[in-house]
Order: C-alpha cells, then structure tokens, then sequence
C-alpha cells in the first residue's frame, strides 16, 4: 500500500499541524485525536482519519467502522503521522474531529445529578485526567469555565483516554453563570478545596451527597479563589488520614465524585 500523504509541506498536512494551536482550533472548530483508542471513541465527530499503512494493517476492523460511518481515511507516510502528532512516539493513526462541546442551557435543561466543573484548570493533562475521572464515576456532564485550559489541547485530549467523547462537555462559561445556572436547577454546588471548612467524610454521615450534586475543583497549586468559594454551597475537603500533605487534583476529584456517585446510588 503506497501513502497518499507523502509531504509534510501539503496543505491538509499544514492545516492539520496548526491545530496544535488553541486560536487555531477555535477559529476551524476541529482538533487532533491521536492513537487507536482515541480514533475509535471519536467516530462520531471523525472529520478524516490519517493512517500509515502498517497502522492501516493492525487497525483494519476501526479503518472498517470508521468508512462505515462515510469518514475518508487517507494513507499517509510515517514522516506525515509524526508532523501531526504531539507525541515523541506516534502511533500511525490521527483522527481530524470536530468541536463537541455543549451549550451550557442545554445541559442544565437535562436536570443532572452529578458535574464536574474545572473553574481555575490550567494543566491539560490534569483537565483531562479530571474529565476521564467523572466519566468514570457516572458524571452526566463536565463544564471548564472561561479560565480553564482548553479540553481540546492534545495533552487534554490524550489525558482524558476517550473519555471525551462519551458525556457532554461544556466550555468557555464564566463560573458564575454555571453556578447560578446550576443551583436554578436543584443542583447542590460544592467546591472542593483543602481548606475546606466541610469534611467529605461528615457530609458523607450527614447523608447531604445523594442529591443531585457539582464539584468545582480549582488550580492544584493555588486552589480556588475565594471569590468563585463563595459561589458554592459548601466548602468541602477531602479528609488527610494519613500523612501526606495533600492530594492532587485529579485524586481529589476522583475521590469527591466517587463519593458522590455512591452516595446517590445507594439513596
């Protein structure tokens, strides 16, 4: 099988190597998924899929469902996979996909049980690892206000394992509004911060986790601000048994949204 992409200097190349930019992506509206998982979750929003043919030959079955889905698939050269990845070692498949993400109203018109809300986010591997962590837990959606990363960055994409595509995503809202918007819906809004003046383990006891619920998790160096703090109902810290100093961001959230989640099953 010959390559139909040979040059790193053809348009589509060039166009998709841009995308490595978040002004970029914006203005196009499509990003980059790396890797044969990433391909697979992201059939629905595949715009074109570039593939070496070694790849071509061990993903034949995902190349299968992806023309399936009348997405081109396009051969290209090991030189053309590397110029579009993020990745020191590429794995021979890129996916071009579309934006996905949701209007904030729509998610709220929905009536969810459990969100996550990234308001001060700035690391996408920690955005990601956070947004993989909800869809986990069951989370009906996840919300990056306008001072979070964007969820769209390779390292986000590539973070999340997937996870991206499988529950709605809303970006670029003010934490306000998604506060306000929340808790107009029946939603109890708790920040999660170490400073907490709550214990997850007495909200847990108090019985106060199984109803609908969203967890807004700030910057893991500096926490919350306490500005977006006074939005939520509560203040809640995931209690330190032991003696580490703290948690990071994406097992503090993992922590909180389990607890949720059991929480509101057991109810």
């Amino acid at each position: 099988m010959q390559p139909e992409l040979t040059s790193v200097r053809s348009p589509r190349v060039t166009a998709a190597r841009k995308l490595g930019k978040r002004s970029f992506r914006g203005k196009e509206r499509r990003f980059l998924a790396e890797g044969p998982q990433a391909v697979r979750e992201a059939v629905e929003h595949l715009v074109e899929v570039y593939v070496t043919p070694e790849a071509a030959e061990r993903h034949a079955d995902l190349l299968d469902t992806a023309r399936a889905a009348r997405v081109p698939v396009l051969t290209a050269s090991a030189e053309v996979i590397a110029e579009m990845s993020d990745t020191v070692t590429p794995q021979g498949i890129v996916g071009l996909c579309r934006f996905l993400d949701r209007p904030l109203a729509e998610i709220l018109t929905a009536r969810p049980r459990l969100v996550a809300v990234l308001a001060h986010v700035r690391d996408p591997g920690n955005a990601g690892t956070v947004l993989r962590c909800a869809d986990a837990a069951g989370a009906d959606a996840v919300v990056l206000t306008d001072a979070s990363v964007d969820i769209y960055n390779p390292k986000a994409v590539r973070a999340s394992a997937g996870s991206l595509f499988h529950l709605p995503v809303v970006v670029d809202v003010p934490v306000e509004e998604v506060a306000r918007g929340l808790a107009g819906t029946g939603v109890r809004v708790l920040a999660a911060d170490g400073a907490g003046d709550r214990d997850l383990d007495e909200e847990l006891d108090a019985g106060a986790m199984a109803g609908p619920t969203a967890w807004v998790f700030g910057n893991e160096a500096w926490g919350l601000p306490e500005e977006t703090r006074a939005l939520a109902d509560s203040v809640v810290r995931v209690p330190i048994h032991g003696r580490a100093e703290s948690l990071n961001l994406a097992t503090a959230a993992a922590v909180c949204l389990y607890a949720s989640a059991r929480a509101q099953r057991s109810r």
